[in-house]
């Protein structure tokens, strides 16, 4: 009796267990109908994204139908929304039916991304990095699932974006378009009073720096003239009415430091609020007021990074927040520029719901460099998500072929709309799909170089080279034994090339860094950096990477430039590691080392914080002693041009030899024409002319300061020097 009342019960329960299951494509065919109201855009896309993927898994079309359901099928833009935010969902099975209700905006795509990934087995890491499944049955279990996001609007970058729609549904990213009225999304001024309209007739609109007004691209407004504030309302009223169905702009600083206005006016605000934004939120305060009904969002960035302490924002006024002098060894809270960023933080969430972070986990100079900031991000994520922020935007470029390019949107996508996820889970997840059999060599890798920046001591930062490390997580050691690591990966992986292609793309980092750290430390075997830089070179091409930096420098061209700038073999510099002598001497710490720097036969790369000496605000004027008399031929120095930087090519330069180091006779000038260019480049200021001397003097003449059309108008620019050649 016992026995059989056992099996009666398991009989149960396997019935039960049957009846929980719903089947929605039986031995091929539909058996279930997705029923949406398709005169709803959101809902009639989350039902043709179902039906598709319910086709690629089974080759069975589930129909869409509007009206009333039945039981079986699967019911869009129904059921229960309580507790629900935008872009909320939830996943419900009920009356033998499965409803996924929206929370509103894009909740029924997203619980659509969310069945199919967490329920029907598909996977899905970067265009062309899709796997789903085949089944020929598909059953749903029981489910009673919801989910919100941490922020309501998230933003981040992939190359994916550009070249697969679905990427970014799957990933739940939004783009600026989304939410701001005619793009206008950040760095907005000149966009709004374009100073080629108004800067020449109205030159009081714009910033008083160093004595004079300074209309141009880069300028900020005089935010304390009452006309200014009628002339971009103006503006603004027409570009919403331009955009009828958005109620959100940008009214935000131009891009460029400490060139907020500096007239009496300005400046009795700015010290009465004790930080520069106050003149920034008293101006957004008056937008909020005359439109009431709109959304002004504006920088907190650099210069306006801390809030004023009087005046707070109004509640339709968005603060845009950003950690970009951060460093990115260690989360924000647990280093002094770290420090500084949660200290503003703080400030505005004490004074402001409404706060938009822009965090930073890229290297603007070299997108081809490891940057290992995994092990922060979740941190930073749950710092933002504590302190009122509710729109993110994580910049981290994930150009093609950049560090971990596809893996780094994958984990701070997922981390933006929920931050407790567990993130070594979400990166073994993503490599295990990803790499195939190759994962646990990249894990390896990765995990290394995490703990080599650890102890190495050294800050990470967005401005990085791979020279900043040759000592560090990318010295010969490490690099070894990243490289044997990747030998394996590949060897895992060798009959598979999907595989095999994904392990040597994110191998291009190494490769380039290695490239980088051979010529900075000044190439000993020449024929095996060109193997090294034919593979490169070759591996670029195949994978077509676009750019090594933001300011779009083609890898092939890199490729090139390394030729013949540092695997040339030159011919002798009578300049070599002789002593320089400065009438001008470089600015700041650049003098502690620039004497031997100019003659020591190294030649910078993009990046300035190696080999380069820097002069900023004023000219150059030095001297070699070349120990003999000569015969010289010809005279050149080589200077950096970075305008991201505030590196401006300087005007041009007058050499004079001499025999005694005296007198001195004129030898010959290069001058150029100014270079808006915002590729970075290096450009040789060369004379040539037969002499005979022991002494070289260089003058250089720099821009001296920022011109109009920059980012640092008004304030002191840089020039660079690596080298003067003397043959």
């Amino acid at each position: 009796m016992k026995r059989f009342l056992l099996i009666v019960l398991a009989l149960c329960l396997a019935a039960a267990v049957a009846q929980a299951k719903q089947t929605i494509v039986k031995s091929g065919k539909p058996t279930a109908r997705i029923v949406a109201n398709i005169d709803n855009g959101v809902d009639k896309q989350a039902a043709e994204l179902l039906q598709d993927f319910v086709q690629r898994i089974s080759e069975a079309k589930l129909p869409i139908v509007s009206g009333k359901s039945a039981k079986g099928d699967v019911v869009i833009g129904q059921g229960s929304t309580e507790g629900l935010t935008e872009d909320g969902f939830r996943l419900a099975t009920r009356d033998g039916r499965l409803y996924i209700s929206s929370g509103g905006d894009k909740g029924a795509l997203y619980g659509v991304v969310t069945l199919l990934e967490n329920y029907l087995g598909v996977a899905y890491y970067a265009a062309g990095a899709l796997d789903v499944p085949s089944m020929s049955t598909i059953e749903l279990p029981d489910i009673n699932h919801h989910e919100n996001p941490a922020f309501r609007y998230r933003q981040s970058q992939n190359y994916s974006m550009a070249t697969d729609p679905l990427y970014r549904i799957w990933f739940r990213l939004e783009e600026p378009k989304d939410e701001f009225a005619g793009g206008n999304w950040v760095h907005t001024f000149n966009r709004i009073l374009p100073s080629d309209r108004f800067g020449e007739t109205h030159p009081e609109y714009y910033s008083f720096i160093n004595g004079k007004r300074r209309p141009g691209h880069a300028s900020q407004w005089c935010l304390t003239n009452p006309e200014v504030f009628e002339a971009a309302a103006a503006q603004i009223d027409s570009i919403f009415r331009a955009n009828p169905g958005t109620n959100m702009i940008s009214v935000s600083q131009n891009d460029g430091n400490f060139t907020n206005c500096h007239c009496p006016e300005c400046e009795a605000v700015d010290e009465y609020e004790g930080a520069l934004s106050g003149n920034f939120i008293r101006f957004m305060n008056r937008l909020a007021e005359r439109f009431p009904d709109k959304q002004f969002s504006t920088l907190a960035y650099l210069f306006t990074m801390h809030p004023p302490k009087h005046v707070k924002p109004l509640p339709n006024v968005n603060i845009m927040l950003c950690d970009i002098d951060c460093k990115r060894e260690v989360p924000l809270t647990d280093n002094v520029s770290g420090r500084d960023f949660v200290s503003a933080l703080e400030g505005w969430a004490k004074i402001s719901n409404n706060i938009f972070v822009w965090d930073y986990g890229i290297n603007f100079d070299n997108y081809l460099s490891p940057f290992p900031n995994f092990p922060i991000i979740q941190k930073n994520i749950q710092l933002f998500k504590k302190n009122h922020v509710t729109m993110h935007f994580s910049q981290i470029a994930s150009s093609r072929g950049g560090d971990f390019a596809e893996m780094r949107t994958y984990m701070v996508s997922k981390l933006m709309w929920n931050p407790d996820l567990d993130c070594d889970s979400l990166m073994r997840a993503f490599m295990n799909g990803y790499y195939g059999k190759a994962a646990p060599y990249i894990y390896q890798y990765e995990k290394k170089l995490e703990g080599a920046l650890l102890a190495s001591g050294k800050e990470l930062w967005i401005y990085d080279s791979p020279v900043t490390h040759k000592d560090g997580m990318l010295n010969a050691n490490c690099r070894r034994a990243y490289n044997e690591l990747f030998d394996q990966a590949e060897a895992a992986v060798a009959g598979e090339k999907k595989y095999l292609d994904r392990v040597r793309l994110s191998r291009l980092p190494l490769q380039y860094s290695e490239l980088e750290i051979e010529r900075a430390q000044g190439i000993k075997d020449y024929d095996e950096v060109a193997r090294k830089l034919d593979l490169f070179e070759s591996r670029v091409k195949e994978y077509d990477v676009p750019t090594v930096n933001e300011r779009n420098n083609h890898p092939v061209d890199y490729c090139n430039l390394y030729r013949s700038r540092y695997l040339q073999r030159r011919a002798a510099n009578l300049a070599a590691d002789k002593p320089v002598t400065f009438n001008i001497a470089p600015s700041k710490g650049y003098a502690k080392f620039g004497a031997k720097a100019l003659t020591d036969g190294l030649y910078g790369g993009t990046t300035f914080v190696e080999s380069w000496v820097g002069w900023e605000g004023i000219n150059a004027d030095f001297v070699v002693d070349l120990g003999e008399e000569c015969d010289i031929h010809s005279v050149s120095i080589d200077c950096l041009h970075q305008l991201g930087a505030w590196i401006l090519l300087p005007k041009g330069v007058k050499y004079s030899v001499s025999t005694d180091g005296t007198n001195y006779t004129p030898l010959g000038e290069y001058y150029r024409p100014e270079d808006r260019d915002p590729s970075v480049k290096f450009v040789e200021f060369k004379v040539e002319k037969a002499a005979r001397a022991r002494y070289v003097r260089a003058e250089v003449e720099g821009t001296i300061e920022c011109p109009s059309w920059h980012y640092g108008v008004g304030h002191a620019s840089w020039f660079f020097i690596d080298e003067i050649v003397v043959n």
